[in-house]
């Protein structure tokens, strides 16, 4: 992913949030990308949003182009289906 500007020395953290479609529903992915030293969480994780809060699921694994929107199944795999 590139970006026209580089704001990582402004930020200790920053979190890349991206839509993809996966079984017909537009889904949300959250990812924390950190240009500072020190270890975080290298993993895509499915979110959403409700009245009861924040719900970040398991890491999106099994496929890559999560943070495309388009992701491709790696073996068959495809992304997790959500219960409405």
């Amino acid at each position: 992913m590139q970006s026209p500007v580089d704001v990582s020395y402004l930020a200790d953290t920053v979190l890349v949030l991206r839509y993809f479609e996966a079984h017909g529903r537009l889904n949300k992915a959250i990812s924390v990308m950190k240009r500072r030293n020190g270890a975080h969480e290298a993993t895509i994780r499915e979110y959403a949003l409700s009245a009861e809060g924040l719900h970040v699921g398991e890491p999106l694994a099994g496929y890559h182009g999560i943070l495309t929107g388009v992701p491709q199944p790696l073996d068959g795999a495809l992304p997790p289906k959500r219960e409405t």
